[in-house]
């Protein structure tokens, strides 16, 4: 089963007068719903827009598993935990919030910046946060994220190129830039899928475009 969800119907937030404009796949804050809190371990998939000098204050997370992906800008983390980095395109970021950490996201560049962040439930709650990035991340190398039961699949596609889609309990495929066809719809730019119990399931860049990015979470429960 194959449930496509367009970019154009994500819940609007942020705070647009601050330089922050926020896209939410998933009931969240204030856009609460019912029928559409998690897929999976994924409770929420945000594309971030951040002005220059604009950016998150200190705020915490507890219980959850968060992957960042950039895909324009440079993004500068800072925690409580005492981890400070920059994250740029190509990176992944994780940070396991655990039993509980505080954390800054700000643009600090001169540029505009655009990222995509997901939140996974933990099979378990509790624990240790812990933080890592890894840098120029290779295409169709997966990033597991054991704590969720979950695996990244960051796929770059060139013109008429297809990718599996893993054979999972749930498969989320978000469309990071390009457009592809994923078992008879076109997906385009900020949409998403979600797949249940799919098999020999694969997406396919158009032959026209110039290519499409891919963020694809393997999973195996939820």
């Amino acid at each position: 089963m194959i449930d496509v969800r367009r970019s154009g119907d994500r819940y609007r937030g942020g705070e647009p007068g601050a330089g922050i404009e926020s896209f939410h796949a998933f009931s969240f804050g204030p856009h609460y719903d019912p029928d559409n809190v998690r897929f999976g371990a994924v409770l929420a998939c945000n594309e971030e827009r951040l002005a220059p000098g604009a950016g998150f204050d200190e705020h915490p997370h507890s219980h959850t598993e968060i992957v960042t992906w950039v895909t324009e800008g440079e993004l500068t983390h800072r925690d409580s935990a005492g981890h400070e980095s920059v994250v740029r395109p190509g990176d992944v970021q994780h940070l396991s919030a655990a039993g509980g950490v505080r954390h800054v996201e700000r643009n600090d560049g001169e540029g505009p910046l655009v990222f995509v962040q997901m939140w996974l439930s933990p099979l378990s709650p509790g624990g240790e946060p812990s933080y890592e990035v890894v840098h120029g991340i290779a295409d169709s190398t997966p990033y597991a994220v054991p704590a969720a039961g979950a695996l990244l699949h960051v796929r770059r596609l060139g013109a008429g190129e297809r990718t599996a889609i893993p054979d999972a309990p749930f498969a989320y495929v978000h469309v990071v830039r390009g457009e592809v066809d994923l078992g008879g719809e076109t997906l385009l730019s900020g949409d998403a899928a979600r797949i249940t119990g799919s098999e020999g399931l694969e997406a396919v860049s158009s032959p026209g475009s110039g290519g499409a990015e891919l963020l694809v979470w393997e999973m195996a429960g939820g």
